[in-house]
C-alpha cells in the first residue's frame, strides 16, 4: 500500500507538467520583480537617500518628516474626500444605470457602449477633455453666460476649496461605465424566478431591489468596492492633466507627492517613505477583501 502511495506522487507532481513550466516565469517575475521591488522601497525607506540610494539608516526620520509636512497631509485629505465621494457616487450611479439597464430598454447595446466608452480613453485624455470643458474662458462657464446668464459661475479646477470636486467630475464620468457593466452582470446573473416571486407577492420593486437582489450581489459589489479603491489609490494622471496639483498645492494626491520626491526633487528616501504608506493603505484595502473572498469560502 506505501508503495502505491509512494508512487502515485511522482504521477502527482508530473500531472499537467507543460501548465507548470509554462507559469515559472510569471512565478518568478512575482516574487522577483514585485516582491523583491516591495521589500527594496520598505528598506530603502529608513534611509537617507537623495539622488541616488544608499544605505545610510535613519531609523523613522523620513516618516516623521513626510507626515509633518504640509504638502502630504493635504494630499492626504484630497485623497480621503476624493475617495470616499467616488466610491459612494461611482457604486450608487452605476448601481442605478445597470438597474435601467436590466429592464430590458430598447437600444440597450448602443447606450451600453455609449456609457462604457469613456473608460477606453487614458486618464490623460479625460483629463484634458474636462480640462477644457471646466475653463471658465471657454468652458460651461462661458457658454453659461453667453445664454445670458451672466452671473454664473463654475470654476472649480481654479478655485483651491472646490478643485478636488471638479477632478471628482472627469473621474466619475470616465469610471462609472465600468461600475455600470459590473452591475449589469450581477443583476443578470440573479435567478428570474426571484422577480416573478416578488410580483407575486406584491412587493414593490425598489424593496426586492434592496432587501433582496443588493444582498445576493454582494461578492459583485465587494470586487467592484476593492477595483475602484485601488484606482482612488492610485490616481495620478487626472490630476496632472487637470491641474498639476494646484492651485499651488490644492490638488496634490499622494501619487503625485512620490513621483516628485523621487524624480524632481531627487529625494529618494522620502518617495520611498510615502509610497511605503500608499503600499500600506493598498494592503489595508485587499486584505479584508481577499479575507471576505477565499476565508468565507474555505468556511463554508
Amino acid at each position: 500500500m506505501g508503495t502505491q502511495v509512494r508512487a502515485g506522487r511522482p504521477n502527482q507532481l508530473l500531472r499537467n507538467l507543460n501548465s507548470k513550466i509554462a507559469s515559472i516565469p510569471m512565478i518568478l517575475t512575482a516574487v522577483v520583480i514585485f516582491l523583491g521591488g516591495t521589500l527594496w522601497t520598505v528598506v530603502y525607506s529608513f534611509t537617507n537617500s537623495k539622488l541616488l540610494p544608499r544605505l545610510s539608516f535613519v531609523g523613522f526620520d523620513q516618516y516623521e518628516r513626510l507626515w509633518a509636512a504640509p504638502r502630504w497631509l493635504m494630499a492626504i485629505e484630497n485623497l480621503a474626500v476624493y475617495g470616499i465621494l467616488s466610491l459612494i457616487f461611482s457604486l450608487v450611479i452605476g448601481f442605478l444605470l445597470a438597474a435601467l439597464m436590466d429592464q430590458k430598454i430598447r437600444f440597450e447595446n448602443t447606450f451600453r457602449t455609449i456609457f462604457l466608452y469613456p473608460f477606453a480613453l487614458s486618464f490623460i485624455v479625460t483629463g484634458l477633455v474636462w480640462q477644457w470643458i471646466l475653463n471658465p474662458e471657454f468652458g460651461v462657464q462661458s457658454v453659461m453666460r453667453s445664454l445670458g446668464w451672466e452671473s454664473f459661475a463654475f470654476d472649480p479646477l481654479y478655485n483651491p476649496d472646490i478643485v478636488i470636486y471638479g477632478i471628482l467630475i472627469a473621474a466619475l464620468w470616465q469610471g462609472t461605465g465600468l461600475v455600470m457593466c459590473l452591475m449589469l452582470a450581477g443583476l443578470r446573473g440573479i435567478d428570474e424566478d426571484i422577480w416573478k416571486a416578488s410580483r407575486v407577492d406584491g412587493i414593490p420593486m425598489w424593496r426586492t431591489y434592496l432587501f433582496i437582489i443588493i444582498p445576493m450581489m454582494r461578492p459583485v459589489f465587494v470586487t467592484t468596492l476593492v477595483i475602484i479603491a485601488s484606482g482612488i489609490v492610485r490616481v495620478y494622471d487626472l490630476v496632472v492633466a487637470q491641474t498639476s496639483g494646484g492651485p499651488g498645492i490644492a490638488s496634490e494626491v499622494p501619487a503625485k507627492y512620490v513621483y516628485d520626491y523621487m524624480f524632481q526633487a531627487q529625494n529618494l528616501g522620502q518617495g520611498f517613505a510615502a509610497s511605503t504608506m500608499m503600499l500600506i493603505t493598498v494592503a489595508i484595502i485587499v486584505v479584508p477583501w481577499a479575507y471576505l473572498e477565499f476565508g468565507g469560502k474555505k468556511r463554508g
